[in-house]
């Protein structure tokens, strides 16, 4: 059976793709001098977190995904990224492929958040290969890509950067249910607002003056009256003192 390899010898942001998508360049080889007539090909990424460092600022961006730093022994797992399907035309030893990979910048994937938290340095993915190959000389044989094939690879930051930047330039995206985008439609037509901007920015403010306005109203509430000395003190009138009812 042909032995295959993977590697993956770097990645790009392509600049003419209708949505945000990296390309990964992948050098595959096959054992022997067994012509492969082609290779259909499965490949599931995944970010591995544990296999990097964080500065304080990116740990508190992943919060959410992995809690606080003293229960990462736990909870740093593996996180899903990708899972595509490509066909690797004939080759024989070796050769080089492009494999596109669709993202997103929605920030309810756990994926594009953790991207999002990292200032720089590179993301640590493991790409894990399966599929099927047609091999021979003379003919077709049909031979599985075992599961076992895989490959790491340390992604720039700065290429996801650069992929959303190209596509959402110096802004972001936010999902919201139907019933939500309603009712801030709703809001920004009765207040006139000319943009979405507006609109988030015209709540934020009324949030942050709600909030100055009850955090006044609290400091200026009179404290309440403090109990008689012999009360604080733990003391009970004698009998004497109290009133006949």
């Amino acid at each position: 059976m042909t032995e295959f390899g993977f590697t993956c010898t770097g990645v790009r942001a392509d600049p003419y793709a209708a949505g945000p998508t990296l390309v990964f360049r992948l050098a595959i080889t096959a054992s022997g001098d067994t012509r492969v007539h082609a290779l259909a090909l499965r490949c599931q990424i995944r970010i591995e977190p544990a296999r990097r460092g964080y500065g304080q600022a990116e740990a508190d961006g992943l919060a959410d995904l992995f809690g606080e730093r003293s229960r990462w022994g736990n909870t740093l797992q593996p996180v899903q990224f990708a899972q595509v399907t490509l066909m690797v035309p004939s080759f024989t030893g070796s050769t080089e492929i492009d494999m596109a990979v669709p993202c997103t910048y929605d920030m309810d994937i756990a994926a594009t958040r953790y991207f999002t938290a990292l200032d720089d340095g590179e993301a640590p993915l493991l790409m894990l290969f399966s599929g099927t190959a047609f091999t021979g000389a003379g003919g077709f044989h049909v031979e599985p890509v075992p599961w076992d094939r895989e490959a790491a690879y340390r992604m720039p930051v700065r290429v996801w950067q650069e992929m959303i930047e190209q596509h959402f330039p110096g802004c972001g995206w936010l999902r919201l249910p139907r019933d939500a985008m309603d009712e801030l439609l709703a809001y920004r037509s009765r207040h006139a607002l000319a943009s979405w901007e507006a609109t988030v920015r015209a709540l934020l403010a009324e949030a942050g003056a709600a909030a100055t306005a009850a955090t006044a109203a609290t400091a200026s509430r009179p404290s309440p009256p403090s109990p008689p000395e012999r009360l604080r003190a733990g003391l009970l009138p004698r009998a004497g003192e109290r009133t006949a009812p």
